[in-house]
């Protein structure tokens, strides 16, 4: 079961609808992925999803040098594949690029392992679940107008869901978010969690504003109302509103998700894939936040977060994203508002070989 090729690739997957994230507008999603062969004959396959071009070659080719240092080792040895490439990249870590492109590369191991075992990812580390709630989190952005949100709503809301989460942050007074939030309410009534991420737009003072109109005004979750790096603000924001605050989607090292806990600046914890390096140390973060009394969420690939996420106890709800749907055979199932883990070994999931050929870019 040791590993015997790596394969890197770079593919763009062109959006049917452009839309503005952040300020930015994004009209296809970037992979960089990375398929892990070992001497028995197993495939596992991993990747990173961008929202924009710049930089996403020089992260593939950072993952195809760090690809040829684990061909030898054994598939189920994770931690020390994990650990040889961070020391081996530490001259431009800890964190930033280095993270990004090891991601990939873990996460095959980690889809090779449980193949080669015969058990989901879930099942290897700790199966604590079989489910869990999703949230709709594609087609809420700040470009949309208020009847737009409303019909997003109305489609989530036919497919199931009974959560869904749209940007806020770019109205200039308190009232005009609590419209965006009234517009998603009127759409599909009293029964549904709206959640609200302010993707770091606001000042302490704002948040603090802002955040209570929205909170008498029924949101379930407020997320990145300030920027990452103020912990103690943070801190002020979750002991003050009487709800669910996360953050954390932009942190690149278990020492930063420690001093974001120490100052009690959120009550869920988000680790992103990519920026925390993958599996294997999203896995540390989620035992410290558990230590801490928090809950995790993922950010993004809810087809491996369904995974990691069920295997954990304080996990609390998945983000249905679907960036990389059009490169696989089928997305994990949904049972009514859940989505559930996939049956089969490693992540459950099937490339479409077909749509990986064509969105697959050569130079």
């Amino acid at each position: 079961m040791k590993i015997a090729a790596v394969q890197v690739s770079v593919l763009r997957v062109a959006l049917d609808s452009p839309y503005t994230a952040a300020g930015r507008a994004v009209d296809a999603n970037w992979h960089v992925m990375a398929e892990v062969t070992t001497t028995d004959g197993v495939h596992g396959f991993g990747y990173i999803v961008a929202l924009r071009e710049m930089f996403v070659r020089a992260v593939a080719s950072a993952t195809h040098e760090l690809g040829r240092l684990v061909v030898g080792m054994n598939v189920l040895e994770a931690e020390a594949a994990w650990q040889r490439m961070v020391k081996a990249g530490d001259w431009v870590g800890p964190g930033g690029l280095l993270n990004y492109a090891i991601c990939p590369i873990d996460i095959a191991i980690w889809d090779a392992a449980g193949k080669s075992l015969g058990q989901p990812v879930s099942q290897l580390l700790g199966g604590f679940r079989d489910r869990l709630p999703a949230y709709a989190s594609d087609g809420f952005w700040y470009s949309l107008s208020l009847e737009e949100l409303g019909a997003s709503a109305c489609k989530a809301y036919a497919q199931g869901f009974r959560a869904m989460k749209l940007r806020v942050g770019n109205e200039k007074h308190p009232a005009g978010e609590v419209a965006r939030v009234q517009a998603v309410r009127d759409a599909v009534g009293p029964d549904v969690s709206i959640m609200v991420d302010a993707t770091e737009t606001w000042t302490l003072d704002k948040a603090m504003r802002t955040g209570r109109a929205l909170v008498e005004n029924g949101i379930s979750w407020l997320e990145d109302p300030i920027v990452h790096t103020d912990n103690h603000g943070m801190g002020r924001i979750t002991a003050a509103l009487d709800t669910l605050v996360a953050t954390g989607e932009h942190l690149y090292d278990i020492d930063a998700y420690r001093r974001l806990l120490d100052a009690r600046g959120c009550g869920i914890a988000l680790i992103d894939l990519g920026r925390i390096g993958g599996v294997t140390p999203w896995r540390h973060v989620a035992s410290l936040a558990h230590g801490f009394g928090a809950m995790v969420g993922g950010h993004v690939l809810p087809e491996i977060h369904i995974h990691l996420l069920t295997a954990v106890p304080n996990a609390h709800i998945v983000e249905y994203v679907p960036r990389s749907a059009g490169l696989l055979k089928a997305m994990p199932a949904m049972d009514g508002p859940d989505m559930v883990v996939p049956p089969g070994a490693g992540f459950g999931l099937e490339l479409d070989r077909d749509a990986v050929k064509r969105f697959t870019v050569t130079n």
